[in-house]
């Protein structure tokens, strides 16, 4: 993703690109607007009106446009896969994309759930739970930020993995034991949702405590400085 942290990315300005790299050391340095990091990231959100308009053709029910649906939302997710590996490695990271690529991310997501649920293909209480969680989690990381940032964990990258499956399986038109099994697939997501949302929030908490401790510490004793 391009909204990956400058330090978490490999340094800062100036450093040489990773072993093996195929871009060019100018473009690493300059990191502008136009990387090809960013450039996905776009894309990415361009294909979310595009995806709902596919979805909903002909009243969101006919196999032929939801399968053109389900590729649209497939490079969604392949291009939020290729983007923060490039950011990570190339070290293309900007403002536009720390602020664009979250939103790009949870845009295609909640679209697909909330048409999917509008349709009546997917329990309302679902939709609510996921976009609860995102939102929260959202918000909680503007909670914490002056006190570090809470990173991608395993089981966040698991549930990401497990919704992007779970609602893909849900475009397509299935029968059968494929739609037995893409229930499955949900309650998954949806179980990975609750799990890792409520660790997010036992981090945010652990961040804040301690940097509050942390700040307490370094605070100037009010007697000694007052002489």
């Amino acid at each position: 993703m391009s909204g990956v942290p400058a330090s978490a990315a490999g340094g800062g300005v100036g450093r040489p690109p990773a072993p093996g790299g195929k871009l060019g050391a100018a473009a690493v340095n300059q990191a502008s607007l136009w990387n090809i990091a960013n450039i996905l990231t776009m894309v990415r959100l361009v294909l979310v009106p595009g995806f709902v308009v596919l979805l909903l053709m002909d009243g969101g029910y006919d196999p032929v446009w939801r399968a053109w649906a389900w590729a649209a939302f497939a490079v969604a997710m392949i291009t939020d896969i290729f983007d923060g590996h490039l950011a990570r490695t190339y070290n293309l990271v900007t403002d536009f994309g720390k602020i664009a690529d979250p939103i790009a991310d949870k845009a295609i997501m909640a679209a697909g759930l909330i048409c999917l649920s509008a349709l009546g293909d997917l329990p309302w209480w679902v939709t609510g739970v996921i976009l609860f969680r995102e939102l929260g989690v959202t918000l909680m990381r503007f909670w914490v930020i002056r006190w570090g940032v809470i990173p991608a964990s395993r089981g966040g990258k698991m549930k990401t993995l497990a919704q992007g499956t779970a609602v893909g399986m849900y475009v397509l038109v299935l029968t059968g034991p494929l739609a037995t099994l893409r229930w499955w697939v949900m309650a998954v997501a949806v179980l990975l949702t609750v799990v890792t949302g409520l660790d997010y929030v036992r981090q945010a908490v652990v961040l804040r405590r301690k940097g509050l401790a942390e700040k307490h510490a370094g605070a100037p004793d009010t007697a000694e400085t007052s002489r």
